[in-house]
């Protein structure tokens, strides 16, 4: 391998490449390379890892962490693992900016802070394709997950979720799948904020294929996300490592719809572990994919949500993003007294009573009695018959309406 950076002063600009060039040598999102950054810096990191021979008091403390926490320490062999995979650090730059992309590290501009609190798992860097500016795109964000074999009610919720959030200035951020993560992304194109999408492969890769359509608006619109260097593919594991992204991203994790054995449950949990807010949406309960958020309700862990007032209550400002009460339609019935009602409530619907009667059964006065059906006979609700006072057929029927609920 050469030498990976030169010698001499070194500048914020050598940073930036030996993240570049640590970015394709490590996972994303392993733990030991970011505590090697933390300990020297990125710079020093790669040429401890060039060599092959790390900081000695770093290497203690790593086996000592190892230990306490019953892990196997093989930092020798992690090591020989992570020089193995260099790459000039400057052809992937080459390449990214060939293809469009930009590199945003810790400490820039765009960077949005709130992925500092992944801590040790926070990413190198960033590789971004799109027109929006990430970190001003993510002051206002929640994400929306779920399954990707999503049912139609699934789709419909996460696309009005999407849109409803959008136009009131939420950027929406998911992981471009198929199912529940493409309706939010269409929805928020819809509502004209930006939308994020995180991906597991590099920028200029499209996963899923049929996606590419989609993902070319989402540039023109917000903007594509990804850890890994233009030209890498998806695996498996990359899927799940960067749900931590899309959790450590956004306010607040809403599961639309998941199966109990689902990525997007995966999300859920880094969503908590990081003190976001959790969300999930009801479904049947006769579908599996409404298992996995009625467990997560279940379990106290996520907050049950049915729209998008609901979602800002939880993740807005205190006091200014407030849901509205829920309330049933008003009724004339609504508006009556205590005594009027009681009065109402004491009037056959059928034949008729007295005024005494009346009074007798509503627990009131002779003389309150006579007033509270005059004024009822104004609005409508009894009529005068020859044996007293009856319910009119339209209060009867509102009444029996009442009851039934």
């Amino acid at each position: 391998m050469g030498t990976p950076l030169g010698s001499g002063t070194r500048t914020p600009e050598d940073d930036r490449t030996a993240r570049v060039a640590l970015m394709r040598m490590a996972e994303a999102g392993d733990p030991v390379m970011g505590r090697l950054i933390a300990w020297c810096g990125p710079q020093q990191a790669l040429e401890q890892v060039s060599r092959e021979s790390l900081d000695p008091d770093f290497a203690t403390k790593e086996n000592e962490l190892a230990e306490r926490s019953g892990r196997r320490s093989d930092l020798a062999r992690l090591v020989t693992a992570w020089a193995a995979r260099y790459g000039d650090p400057e052809a992937d730059l080459a390449l990214g900016r060939e293809r469009g992309a930009r590199l945003i590290v810790p400490g820039d501009s765009e960077w949005p802070t709130q992925l500092d609190d992944l801590g040790d798992a926070r990413p190198f860097g960033l590789w971004l394709d799109g027109q929006a500016n990430l970190r001003f795109a993510c002051l206002r964000s929640v994400s929306i997950v779920g399954a990707r074999a999503a049912t139609p009610y699934g789709v419909q919720v996460a696309a009005q979720l999407g849109s409803e959030l959008s136009i009131r200035g939420w950027t929406v951020v998911s992981g471009g799948a198929y199912g529940i993560d493409a309706a939010a992304h269409r929805g928020a194109l819809a509502g004209g904020s930006p939308t994020v999408v995180t991906l597991a492969c590099g920028v200029d890769e499209c996963y899923p294929r049929a996606h590419e359509d989609l993902f070319r608006v989402v540039r023109s619109q917000g903007v594509v996300v990804s850890e890994w260097p233009p030209g890498a593919h998806p695996t498996r594991p990359r899927f799940l490592v960067r749900n931590r992204v899309i959790a450590a991203l956004s306010r607040g994790t809403i599961v639309v719809q998941a199966a109990v054995r689902s990525g997007a449950l995966n999300t859920a949990t880094h969503a908590a572990g990081l003190n976001r807010h959790l969300m999930a949406v009801p479904g049947p309960i006769t579908a599996v994919t409404s298992e996995g958020c009625h467990m997560l309700i279940r379990s106290g862990k996520a907050v049950c949500v049915t729209s998008h007032e609901e979602v800002i209550d939880l993740v807005g400002s205190i006091g200014a993003d407030l849901a509205p009460e829920r309330r049933g339609p008003v009724r004339p019935r609504d508006e009556l007294n205590d005594e009027t009602r009681r009065v109402l409530e004491a009037v056959p619907a059928r034949g008729g009573a007295g005024p005494a009667v009346i009074a007798v059964a509503a627990g009131v006065d002779l003389t309150t009695a006579i007033g509270c059906l005059g004024g009822l006979a104004a609005a409508g609700f009894v009529e005068p018959v020859t044996r007293g006072w009856r319910l009119r057929r339209q209060a009867d029927l509102q009444g029996r309406g009442d009851h039934a609920r």
